[in-house]
């Protein structure tokens, strides 16, 4: 089922997402409703707190351009919950776009190599390492966890410019 996302400034994006306790049927649902609601945003990630569940829980698909028309595969949907990183080194920019966030972009630094602990949807204990572009996005998801969106890390300048033009959209 698609889910409406939620959208900045609204105050729930702020929250803390609390630890799942319970790998249940209802979990599994949540999982299946952020993959629809991801795919009919044409998301690459999706945090549960952006359709107002503030769960440690988000999804990635990053599309194969070879298969599927560059669409994404439910079967190779990353399903992260209660993620920890165990290593961040090195530096990199790359450009972000957030479903929250609807048609702005910016130039993002973010760690180059990531080391993840998390669970699955099972409850499994996974480990998951990158220094490429799921890196970026990893980091990106989990920073929704814990109450922030990507502009935050906007130079002061950037950022200022981005508040007044967000404002301007919706007058």
């Amino acid at each position: 089922m698609v889910r409406d996302v939620v959208i900045y400034p609204d105050k729930r994006l702020k929250l803390i997402s609390k630890e799942v306790m319970e790998f249940d049927l209802k979990l599994h649902q949540l999982l299946d409703d952020m993959y629809d609601t991801m795919v009919a945003k044409n998301g690459v990630g999706l945090a549960a707190i952006q359709i107002g569940v503030p769960q440690r829980v988000l999804i990635i698909n990053i599309p194969n351009e070879n298969i599927n028309d560059g669409k994404p595969i439910k079967s190779e949907t990353l399903e992260v919950i209660n993620p920890v990183f165990i290593k961040k080194e090195g530096s990199c920019k790359h450009q972000e776009g957030c479903l929250s966030i609807p048609s702005v972009y910016e130039d993002i630094e973010r760690a180059e190599h990531i080391v993840v602990e998390y669970q699955n949807r099972y409850g499994e204990k996974r480990t998951i390492e990158d220094n490429d572009f799921l890196a970026i996005a990893i980091q990106h998801e989990i920073d929704h966890l814990d109450g922030k969106v990507f502009i935050e890390k906007l130079s002061f300048i950037k950022r200022k410019k981005f508040e007044k033009e967000w404002k301007k959209r919706f007058k």
